[in-house]
Order: structure tokens, then C-alpha cells, then sequence
């Protein structure tokens, strides 16, 4: 059994992998920013017939909430086997079902540092705090849940199916998001430690007002193919199977 820890595990695709790690054996704990939504997300869970699953009040924004979940963790196990960043923000707002892209020339500072607070300083917050714990496994594993929407490569191909989807905010995020997935890895890179970005395919949750075709459990799927890796697979990489490549590897 490995000891996984989930943020923005309540809801969407993090309480769908939290299903399918559980119903595969593994302990998850599922980080929430509410722990009320947490332990409701836990008695849904319950009544599916797992029990290897436990709440726990997370949100990453806050140094001080990271810390005690850190220490509550800590008070439960010696290890951590993996780490999965899902926790995220769009801070997009909607006209019914067309999203308001952000503007390079017009959007507010405050909004940028809305949305890096939680994609990029708080898988940094977070990392960080379980760094410990994850260096006791066998087998450590860190995902930080990316977007396509982040690859530079992608985005400055006008033959890119969504090149003209441009959200300065949301996108930028992700590119830094991916940036800090790169040095990681670097720096683990001659430990057991396999450090990768996912991105899932366009999922239908709240995350998008529901606009996403794929589901939950295919998002969830994808995301975890390339979480349970074993020693020869890959490290410092980006993959999203949403674009078809052969081994769903993505550029930067």
C-alpha cells in the first residue's frame, strides 16, 4: 500500500483519483482547502465501500495550513510515496458558457497573483513541506497537475488547434508551473524520485463550467498512468495523451 497525498482532492478529478487510488489499494490522504467538504467528500467515498482514505485540511495558498497538515500527516505515517499538485485556479470568469480570456495589455496585477498563489506557490509551498516525508519511499513520486495550455512550444504554433485561446493569466501560470517541475526534477534526478507534469484531457468539472469532453474518470486515468510509475519510467517530463503523440509526451 502506498500513502498518497491529493490537493484539491475534494471534488472533480482529485476525488476521482482519490476513488481509483483507493480502489486500488493505496492510502490517500485528500488535501481541502475546507475540511467540511473534505469529510463530506470522505463519507461519499465511505458509502462506495472505501475506508483508506482520510481528509485533510490543506490549503496551499496558506503557509500555516500546509505546515499543520504537514505535521498531522507526519503524526500518521513515516513516509509518503506520493505527491500529487492538483490543486488549481482559472480565476476565468464566464458570459454564460464563453470564458472571458485574460489580456496581456489589461489584467490587473491582483488577478495574476490570484491564480500564481495557488498554481505556482502553492505546489512550491507544498512540495516543499512534504519534501521529507517523500524521501522515505522507495518509490517517490511527485505529479504537478499542468495544462497543455502552459506549453510556450504549443501556444506560438499558429497551427495549434488553440492558438487563438489566449489567457495570459491561466496559461502563464502553468509555464511557471512547468519551469519548477523541470528544476525539480533536476535536482532529484539522481534519486529514485520521478518528478513529471501532467496535463488531463479538457475535463468536464466546475473547473470549466462542465465545458470539457472528457470525464472525470478518463481525466483521473490519465493523470494516474503517469503517477504509478516504476524505477525505469520517465522523469522531468510533460505529458498530455489529449494530443495525441505516441507516448503522450508534449513539448515544454
Amino acid at each position: 500500500m502506498k500513502n498518497v497525498l491529493i490537493t484539491g482532492a475534494n471534488k472533480g478529478i482529485g476525488f476521482e483519483m482519490t476513488r481509483q487510488l483507493a480502489q486500488n489499494g493505496h492510502y490517500v490522504f485528500m488535501g481541502s482547502r475546507n475540511l467540511k467538504n473534505g469529510l463530506e467528500a470522505v463519507k461519499m467515498l465511505n458509502a462506495e465501500g472505501f475506508e483508506n482514505i482520510e481528509a485533510i485540511q490543506l490549503d496551499v495558498t496558506n503557509q500555516e495550513s500546509v505546515n499543520a497538515a504537514r505535521i498531522e500527516i507526519g503524526s500518521k505515517t513515516d513516509v509518503l510515496d506520493i505527491l500529487i499538485n492538483n490543486a488549481g485556479i482559472n480565476g476565468i470568469e464566464f458570459n454564460g458558457d464563453t470564458p472571458l480570456m485574460h489580456s496581456a495589455l489589461e489584467t490587473g496585477i491582483d488577478k495574476f497573483k490570484e491564480v500564481y498563489e495557488v498554481n505556482v506557490y502553492g505546489v512550491i509551498r507544498t512540495t516543499q513541506a512534504f519534501i521529507g516525508l517523500l524521501k522515505q519511499s522507495s518509490e517517490p513520486r511527485i505529479v504537478n497537475v499542468s495544462s497543455s495550455q502552459g506549453s510556450l512550444n504549443l501556444h506560438s504554433d499558429p497551427t495549434y488547434k488553440y492558438y487563438k485561446m489566449k489567457g495570459v493569466v491561466y496559461q502563464s501560470s502553468k509555464s511557471a508551473l512547468n519551469m519548477y517541475t523541470i528544476a525539480l526534477a533536476f535536482e532529484l534526478r539522481n534519486t529514485n524520485f520521478k518528478v513529471n507534469a501532467v496535463s488531463p484531457p479538457s475535463t468536464a468539472t466546475d473547473f470549466n463550467h462542465h465545458l470539457g469532453k472528457a470525464s472525470v474518470e478518463v481525466g483521473a486515468e490519465h493523470i494516474l498512468r503517469f503517477t504509478l510509475l516504476d524505477n525505469d519510467g520517465p522523469t522531468g517530463k510533460f505529458f498530455c495523451l489529449d494530443n495525441n503523440t505516441e507516448t503522450g509526451e508534449i513539448p515544454w
